[in-house]
């Protein structure tokens, strides 16, 4: 009888609430994210609601302040942290720090984030704001690869959204949401198929 594969493991960095982390979560504990498991939870945020979530699910969480570092060594923490969980795929998920080229090189093609815009329109911040400013019609979520370009690496999934004339940043935001939590594990699950195991 052959040996069921390793399974795939996945870290997940957050600075804030983490929902796109729980719906990671919940699509590997509803076997929507085959054969994989969330090793950890990295935050740069002592404060981050979602660290609590995660630790109620039973997730090792670890808090990685920056604490008056440069970014270079701070993400060389992180990268030590990863190596140490043999870690197969890093997923962003309202992080809200560029990652150093180091971190990106030593994580190529294995770390993900999730936008709230159509990209390549609206990278950066207040993506939802600079949708409803320049009169766009459709927004939405995308999935993308971290390279260091600003919300440029290559695209993995996007999902579409109206944005309705009565719309203002919280509302066209709660809409994106929804999606993003539904394209994110898809986008998990589709990347994972293409990653080796460390």
């Amino acid at each position: 009888m052959s040996e069921a594969p390793a399974k795939k493991r996945i870290a997940i960095l957050i600075s804030g609430r983490g929902s796109n982390m729980l719906a990671l979560a919940a699509g590997v504990r509803q076997g929507e994210i085959p054969n994989a498991e969330i090793a950890i939870v990295i935050s740069d945020q002592a404060a981050a609601d979602g660290l609590l979530k995660a630790t109620e699910l039973g997730i090792e969480t670890l808090v990685i302040e920056r604490g008056g570092r440069n970014r270079k060594e701070h993400d060389r923490q992180i990268v030590s942290e990863l190596r140490i969980r043999q870690i197969d795929l890093v997923c962003l998920a309202g992080y809200l720090r560029v990652l150093s080229p180091d971190f990106i090189e030593a994580y190529r093609g294995r770390i993900l984030n999730i936008h709230p815009s159509l990209l390549p329109s609206f990278p950066g911040l207040n993506a939802q704001k600079q949708a409803l400013e320049h009169g766009a019609k459709t927004s939405g979520c995308t999935v993308h690869y971290v390279d260091e370009t600003l919300d440029g690496g290559p695209i993995v999934a996007r999902r579409e959204v109206p944005v309705y004339a009565d719309d203002n940043v919280e509302t066209l935001s709660a809409r994106i949401l929804i999606e993003e939590h539904k394209l994110y594990p898809e986008a998990v699950t589709s990347v994972l198929a293409t990653v080796g195991v460390s």
